[in-house]
């Protein structure tokens, strides 16, 4: 814990927060972009410290939150038939999909397993011949390195018994479409932390330039969140527009270079749609044609699933940073952690979720 509580050293956060007082003089809009970071700024009120002129608002950093409706109700379709072992990380069991939840599954007698890594999954094959072995392979750049390797594992041995119902997303393109919407309001970014130790943080700089804003890698403690917001607002408040690195101690500039080709050699840019905002061109990542026979969304023919969200859900809103979650007029009523319209109320890493356990209502 040593090189953990370093990082939660309250005086050092407060000489952070000085600073950054001293230093505002102007309002200012910034959006972390991941939610195990939004978990930290509202656990420990990072948010409630700063200036008054800074505010924080919450992006589409949270994996499962963007999960598309239609992957769900896919995984809940072939997790519903006999001859399929369906594995996932936990989080995803309780996401709602439009009818149920894959926990209902597992209660209604589905084999629905929690597997902490997809390599495990290709043991589960060779023990269950007899059986179809599915992976759920949800996330951002940060587990795709893992997904990459069972799929190449499993193709390398021979397994075909083992697919993947693939839902990979990608940060940069995201960040893109938020900056190119007619309402955004951000002026610049915390970029998260565990994508750019793959993928680096190159991929930012042309987003920089191109949009005129400040982007800053950040890790997770409350003192690297507060030395991001500090570089970030050091930039806005001098007229600069760069990518800076507040987590070295984690992050490089090119990331895990072995891991990205890895990911290169296995999955391919692909359109994809995020649950609450709508495709994005290039924000995801599929698996390349000669690995198509591990799909499992080609293999139990799942892929024309049409279904429509909540109306009382504003999920899409919140992942866009337009609307606080505790300012959902279904928050903390239709929409709790045991009943949730929409994914980021049920996610660990959800902006929903985060509000509702640390007791952040505004009505």
């Amino acid at each position: 814990m040593r090189y953990i509580q370093e990082y939660r050293d309250a005086d050092a956060v407060r000489r952070v927060l000085d600073e950054i007082h001293r230093i505002t003089t102007r309002p200012w809009v910034l959006m972390e972009i991941c939610g195990g970071q939004t978990h930290s700024i509202i656990r420990y009120g990072i948010d409630q410290l700063l200036p008054d002129q800074i505010e924080l608002v919450h992006g589409p950093g949270c994996p499962v939150c963007v999960t598309p409706l239609e992957l769900i109700d896919m995984a809940i379709a072939i997790a519903s038939r006999p001859d399929v072992i369906f594995t996932s990380f936990g989080d995803m069991l309780r996401v709602p999909g439009s009818k149920k939840d894959l926990l209902q599954v597992k209660a209604e007698g589905g084999d629905v397993r929690v597997v902490y890594s997809p390599l495990d999954c290709l043991k589960i094959a060779k023990e269950n011949t007899d059986r179809e072995i599915v992976f759920f392979g949800v996330g951002f750049e940060t587990t795709a390195p893992a997904n990459a390797m069972a799929i190449y594992q499993a193709h390398r041995q021979g397994i075909g018994n083992f697919s993947m119902l693939v839902s990979h997303v990608r940060v940069p393109p995201a960040i893109e479409a938020l900056l190119s919407s007619p309402q955004n309001r951000v002026q610049a970014f915390l970029t998260a932390g565990h994508v750019c130790t793959v993928m680096g943080y190159w991929e930012y700089e042309p987003l920089a330039e191109r949009f005129g804003v400040p982007m800053v890698v950040t890790g997770f403690e409350p003192l690297d969140i507060v030395r991001g917001i500090l570089m970030a607002v050091r930039q806005l408040e001098d007229g600069r527009a760069e990518v800076e690195n507040a987590y070295p101690r984690v992050v490089t500039r090119e990331g895990n270079t072995q891991a990205q080709a890895l990911i290169k050699q296995v999955f391919t840019d692909c359109d994809r749609k995020w649950r609450g905002i709508g495709p994005i061109p290039n924000s995801g990542w599929c698996l390349r044609p000669e690995y198509a026979e591990y799909d499992a969304a080609l293999k139990f023919d799942v892929g024309d699933l049409e279904v429509t969200e909540s109306p009382l859900c504003k999920a899409g809103l919140v992942l866009q940073g337009r609307l606080k979650p505790d300012e959902c007029p279904a928050f903390g009523k239709e929409c709790t952690p045991r009943h949730p319209l929409g994914a980021p109320m049920v996610s660990s890493e959800g902006a929903c979720a985060a509000y509702y356990q640390f007791g952040r209502y505004s009505k």
